[in-house]
This record gives C-alpha cells, structure tokens and sequence, in this order.
C-alpha cells in the first residue's frame, strides 16, 4: 500500500468523506478513505436525526451513517484506520503521513471535520444526546413547550436562542459575564423576547438528571448564592474547533482554524479540495456535508483531468 499512488485519498469518514468515497469509487478512480476513528463522525454523537431527507420518521446517527458506510463499501471503497499527521506536497503529489504508513495521492479532500468545544462539567457526556446538544436546527424541535437553557454569550449562541423560541416555553441565556458578545442588532432582538431570559454572571457547574437533563447547578461569578435551574434540555455553543491542526498551516485557513475553499471546494494549494464542517461555511448540517462530498470528487476529477 505505501508504493503505490492512489488517484484520491479522503481523509476523514463523516457524511462528507463517505458520500466523496461513494461518488469517487462510482467514477472509478482508484481511491483510499483514511480516517483515524471509526466512520462516522460527529453523526456518531448525534441520537436522533430528524431533519435529513429521506426518512420520513427520522433516524437514529448510528443507522445513518452505517447505512452510508455500507453504500461506499458496496462499490468497494477500501477504509483504512490511521491517524493522519502532517501533509506536504512532492512535485504533483501529495504525500499524507500517518502514525502507522506515509500514503502518496495525486489529489486529496480533506473531510476530517470538527467538533463541538465542550464545557467539561459532569453530566455533559453522560447526558450527551439525551438533553445535551450543541446543535439547535437538529434538536430544537424535540423541545417543545419546554424550559431550557442555552450556554454561551456570542453570535451563535445568540442566534440559536433566538431559533429555540420557536419551540421552547422558556429559555435561560446563561452568559458568565453581564453582556453578551454577540452583535448589537442580535442583542436586541434576544432581550426584546419574552421567552429568553438572561442569566448574567452565571458558570454551569454540573448537569443534573441521568437518563436525561432535569436542571442544572450553576455558580454565580459575581458572588451572590449559586442557584438551581429546571430545564430539561441545554444547548452549548461556545465554540467549534476543526480538525486542521495537523495541516501544520500547509494550506489557507480563516482566523478560527477552518480551510478556506472556492465555490469548488479547491483549497489554497492545487489539487487538494476540502468537504464538511472542516472548510469555512455558512451551515454545518449532515446534507450539506453530503453536498460538499460530491461537490469535491467532482472538482477532483476535473484537476485529474488535467495532469
């Protein structure tokens, strides 16, 4: 395997990384998925879908994606495991080296992802999925009528309470200092709505509950008595962090660690494309990763063409 030169390797074995492998394996080039976990992504994390075309009732992440995973390797897409750790360019190639071998591929999509930054408070994992989300398009309409709390102070969080409204009662906006960060135009539509009630100088402690979220315990940071919360559900958006720090700044990213691509999804360097949550996007959903993956193996083929 270490010889020879793949046409395509993905890296990385979310909806974006499989539907390229399913895409490219259909266009018969000669193609490797390289991803460091099992495939599958951050779907893995994810319950219950509710909102990706095609199942009229939704589905559990984990039937999804093997369902996907599946499809690729009916056309015999070979999955290797590793750990990819840096990338470099050699004339036309690109060399990708991971822990366990060094691969070589004329053109690469890059579908390695990214993950959700957490609090790292107890009952966040345990209730992962059961009350905890850190998605609100996805979960919010498993909330209705009911009291929740969202976590964090910036532009995301903001706008996704402002989306919760649509279903939740009530919405605790638990932000650790006593402003938000978020710009001023979706300040004032958060705090002109009577759903969202702010909570000032507030730091979640734990998440209690064990089959589900029943409340949280947070610790007021400006010293009056720390308080219990009832919710049954707790949106955290303090961050997303892609999975680039291993491209060791080898390609173009924006100032949050995310690939910069054109509407082709090329990348600063030629011949290397990037799909998914990893690249800079507007929407990080499963469908539009599922986009992205065809869009790359597309381009791809195209810069093959011209070798």
């Amino acid at each position: 395997m270490g010889n020879s030169v793949y046409d395509l390797i993905i890296i990385g074995g979310g909806p974006a990384g499989l539907t390229a492998g399913l895409y490219a394996r259909r266009a018969r080039l000669n193609t490797l998925l390289i991803e460091r976990l099992i495939p599958g992504g951050q779907i893995l994390t994810t319950d219950w879908v509710d909102n990706y075309p095609g199942f009229p009732d939704g589905v559990s992440g984990f039937d999804l994606v093997e369902k996907m995973r599946r499809q690729a390797e009916r056309f015999e897409l070979p999955i290797v495991n590793d750990e990819i750790t840096s990338l470099s360019i050699q004339g036309n190639d690109k060399l990708i080296t991971g822990a366990q071998e060094t691969y070589t591929a004329k053109t690469v999509i890059i579908a390695s992802g990214a993950i959700y930054k957490k609090l790292g408070i107890p009952g966040e994992n345990l209730l992962g999925g059961k009350g905890v989300s850190y998605c609100a398009t996805c979960d919010g309409p498993f909330y209705r009528d009911q009291a929740i709390a969202v976590v964090g102070g910036g532009d995301t969080a903001v706008q996704e309470a402002i989306f919760l409204t649509r279903f939740a009662k009530k919405i605790y906006l638990i932000h650790r200092r006593d402003q938000l960060r978020a710009c001023r135009i979706l300040q004032e539509k958060a705090l002109a709505n009577p759903i969202i009630q702010p909570v000032w100088n507030a730091v979640v402690e734990s998440i209690l509950g064990t089959e589900g979220v029943e409340g949280l315990r947070l610790k007021m940071v400006d010293g009056s008595p720390d308080r219990e919360l009832p919710v049954t559900g707790i949106f955290i958006f303090v961050g997303i962090q892609p999975n680039t720090d291993w491209l060791n700044k080898t390609l173009a990213l924006d100032t949050q660690g995310f690939i910069r691509t054109n509407d082709r999804l090329a990348t600063s360097i030629r011949g290397i494309f990037a799909a998914g949550d990893v690249r800079h996007k507007q929407l990080r959903q499963i469908s539009t990763a599922v986009g992205d993956g065809a869009t790359a193996v597309f381009s791809a083929e195209r810069y093959l063409e011209t070798l």
